[in-house]
């Protein structure tokens, strides 16, 4: 079987999309074909990537937006791929859909974003309904959508999409480790051993809520210390707050989960929230808000919840984490991670769902046994 993912989310400081589709390809190495459509300067092509030409977004990060569907349905067209999934709602997932009617395979859309309340908290909420508009006569167009989380799943189907099922994305851990550990970032940082040491890795954009770790990190004084690390971050912080305001890869991420005591995330409305599992797969437990996919991730004992918006109650669950065995969540939060989310299990349920819209059996395995 030949899989083609077409998305405009990939660039060198992309999130959770990147991590997926990277994941997915060296999982399906082997296994299966697939190529990778998306963006870039000009039109090339490698063993597993394809690029489309398409125009830098200004101040993006790197992001392009394509504006026309013909080079994009061209490139799927001649990939004659069996399967499409498309990783985002706009000028790729209109191709993707023609370039599906023109070959006549099925079309997976991958709901990564809550398009609605993201245009909505940036130009207002009277935008909300149109946008939802929008996604309900997208979606529907496709064979199936996946949604990483329950709080997606049923989003969508309030919008009227039936052919919606759950697809967690998951976490790679052999590289976020409580193996990668390392002591001597605290002495880096300028602390002691014993400073408890929280982390955010993420972006700077405003669903993250920053403001209100830098208030909760105020509240907790000099005992405390947060590490904050990813493009954008704010220059004025308190004291007890270190900023490494650039894109991290993915080795000195897990070094910073690993060798810190916590994470702690304000934002209310994560999809899916990669870098929880990533931090719980490093071993450490999570401070998060009762809002969002991060609270079906952090099941009790794993961490804590608190309502969203709430700076005070983020500096109270952190005084209680490291009051009541934070090192004990940890090992259980990895365990959740290990049992539930590796990338070998969900996606064998993911490759098993294209199976089942090609009508593509599953290889047989022959054991044989010598007598």
């Amino acid at each position: 079987m030949h899989i083609a993912d077409v998305t405009m989310f990939y660039t060198p400081s992309s999130g959770g999309v990147r991590t997926y589709l990277e994941a997915k390809r060296r999982w399906l190495s082997g296994r299966e074909a697939h190529t990778l459509v998306v963006p870039g300067a000009r039109r090339q092509r490698t063993e597993a990537v394809q690029t489309v030409p398409a125009a830098p977004i200004p101040f993006g990060h790197g992001y392009r937006f394509p504006l026309r569907t013909d080079g994009w349905v061209e490139s799927l067209v001649a990939l004659r791929p069996d399967l499409i999934e498309v990783g985002d709602p706009y000028v790729t997932a209109w191709a993707a859909l023609d370039a599906g009617r023109r070959l006549g395979v099925p079309v997976v859309g991958f709901y990564h974003s809550d398009l609605p309340r993201l245009i909505g908290s940036r130009i207002g909420r009277w935008s909300e309904p149109r946008v939802e508009a929008y996604v309900r006569g997208l979606y529907r167009r496709f064979d199936l959508v996946l949604a990483p989380s329950r709080v997606m799943v049923e989003k969508l189907r309030g919008l009227g999409i039936g052919q919606v099922e759950l697809q967690p994305l998951g976490v790679d851990s052999v590289h976020f480790s409580p193996g990668r550990r390392d002591p001597a970032l605290k002495r880096e940082l300028g602390l002691d051993a014993g400073t408890p040491l929280l982390v955010f890795a993420g972006r700077a954009s405003r669903e993250k809520h920053i403001p209100l770790l830098l208030e909760a990190m105020e509240r907790l004084g000099r005992g405390y210390h947060l590490l904050l690390v990813g493009p954008g971050m704010p220059r004025s912080v308190p004291g007890n707050v270190t900023v490494v305001s650039e894109y991290a890869n993915r080795e000195r991420t897990a070094r910073y989960l690993a060798s810190s005591d916590g994470l702690i995330h304000a934002g209310d409305s994560e999809t899916f929230g990669l870098v929880v599992l990533e931090a719980m797969a490093s071993g450490i437990p999570v401070i998060g808000t009762r809002a969002g996919a991060v609270a079906e991730h952090v099941v009790p004992g794993t961490g804590l919840l608190v309502e969203p918006g709430n700076a005070a109650a983020l500096a109270e669950a952190a005084r209680a984490l490291f009051a009541n065995g934070h090192r004990g969540m940890g090992r259980l939060a990895r365990r959740r991670v290990e049992e539930h989310y590796t990338w070998d299990r969900v996606l064998e349920r993911l490759l098993d769902r294209y199976r089942e819209l090609t009508g593509q059996p599953a290889p047989v395995t022959l054991e044989l046994q010598i007598a």
